[in-house]
């Protein structure tokens, strides 16, 4: 909604009684921060969102020091987004902080973070040596060139737009490339997995550990951040086309895994699974990041997958175990799974997971018994290879009853199961992927709310 020079003469007189009230009230620094937003126009989506990541980098700021404000609120009105900080800082050191953040990117052009002293008094760039802002447009000095109306409005908001539109796609994702891998470690260390990689051993595998899955991570997070890019880029156009150009991704992600693994498949079906929600929370603004809304969006993007890549599929033609599964018993693994907004994980991996946590279980133990949830319920393709049919019944029967025993099941129990799946070489990789989505999905509402 426009605003009026009114508006923003009584905006300006509200915040200065509010600084006022608090310098009164604490007797120490205080910090306001809102932005240098050009045109009327003072509050959009977009625009909340560079304040949010604003906001976040004076969190990660205050914590760097080692302090907690000892009073902070922030909201957004009509005549822009506000934030005020009581802190128990120097005021010279609230500046540097301050000014850490306006100086570290074109991003921080856009801050405005006044620093007051107890007495009232606003502290300076010049007190630390340093020169006044640089103009958005030409570089050269701000406050000549806002005094001569050098640049149109117009011409500034194309810039200050184009900056957040920048720093948000890079934000955004950075952030879910970073919570993807957080999710295939969580997922790795999570002990005892039972037939899996975990701490303990090798589960019923003899060609990767713990550190295969390491590497194989770390060489994954660029695709993680190419599908987070994807999916924002391409927020506005058909689903089902920024699903083509996941395709393209996932092979040359799939290669770069191989070479790090030294030949291993450690993440085969995560590069589909994590790409995929990577991309729909690039396309998805951050406050939308809710399971439901991902878990549809993931749905959307490979609607009809299972009937096109399956498709003229016959036993003379068909060379993959999922293709000849297909054909055998109409099973349709992952694609399916996709197709379906992933079931496993939202009505039964991620309720156990989230369950678990918010009854003061550890993340580990959390996690064990999402796992035995995704299993009981879970058409396991890599146990149907390994086992067949008669296997994964069994596998399936055990897990739910370990769950009717107790919520989270002991370390000695899942040890047990581990045991007689490895004596059987028997994996549920797939369900394993599932685990690390659920853990996506949990860090990825912890980063939107």
């Amino acid at each position: 909604m426009p605003v009026t020079v009114q508006d923003m003469m009584e905006a300006r007189d509200r915040r200065a009684e509010k600084q006022r009230e608090l310098l009164a009230g604490y007797g120490q620094t205080l910090l306001c921060f809102t932005m240098n937003i050009p045109g009327p126009e003072k509050v959009n989506s977009l625009i909340r969102q560079g304040f949010a990541l604003g906001q976040r980098r004076l969190e990660q700021g205050f914590m760097r020091l080692g302090i907690t404000p000892l009073y902070r609120e922030s909201f957004a009105a009509p005549a822009g987004c506000e934030a005020y900080y009581v802190l128990p800082l120097p005021p010279l050191e609230a500046k540097k902080l301050a000014v850490d953040i306006e100086e570290a990117d074109a991003l921080g052009r856009l801050f405005d973070m006044d620093v007051l002293r107890p007495d009232g008094s606003k502290t300076e760039r010049t007190e630390l040596s340093l020169a006044g802002r640089t103009c958005l447009v030409c570089g050269g000095d701000a406050r000549a060139c806002a005094r001569s109306r050098t640049h149109s409005v117009a011409e500034l908001r194309q810039v200050t737009d184009g900056i957040l539109r920048n720093a948000l796609r890079q934000e955004k994702s950075t952030t879910v490339a970073r919570l993807a891998c957080r999710a295939l470690l969580y997922e790795v260390l999570t002990t005892p997995k039972p037939g899996l990689v975990d701490q303990s051993n090798t589960g019923s595998h003899r060609d990767m550990d713990i550190f295969t899955f390491a590497s194989s991570t770390a060489a994954l997070y660029p695709y993680f951040a190419q599908c987070g890019q994807i999916g924002h880029d391409n927020a506005d156009k058909d689903a089902e086309y920024t699903f083509a150009l996941l395709r393209t991704a996932g092979k040359t992600a799939e290669g770069i895994m191989l070479e790090a693994t030294e030949g291993v498949n450690t993440h085969r079906g995560a590069i589909f699974s994590l790409g995929l929600l990577c991309a729909a929370a690039g396309r998805l603004d951050r406050e939308a990041w809710q399971a439901g809304n991902l878990l549809d969006a993931c749905a959307q993007m490979v609607r009809g997958l299972t009937a096109r890549d399956f498709e003229g599929l016959t036993k003379e033609n068909a060379r993959t175990f999922g293709q000849q599964l297909y054909l055998a018993r109409g099973i349709t693994g992952i694609r399916g799974e996709a197709e379906a907004g992933f079931p496993l994980v939202r009505q039964y991996g991620l309720p156990r997971l989230e369950a678990g946590l918010a009854a003061g279980r550890s993340v580990n133990d959390a996690g064990c018994a999402a796992l035995l949830e995704i299993m009981a319920h879970n058409t396991d393709t890599n146990v149907i290879r390994r086992g067949g049919m008669d296997a994964l019944d069994r596998v399936r029967s055990r897990a739910a009853a370990l769950l009717r025993q107790e919520p989270c099941p002991s370390a000695d129990a899942l040890r047990a199961f581990d045991e007689e799946l490895i004596k059987n070489n028997i994996s549920p990789g797939g369900s394993a992927d599932l685990l690390a989505m659920c853990y996506m999905l949990h860090f990825l509402k912890e980063a939107g709310s």
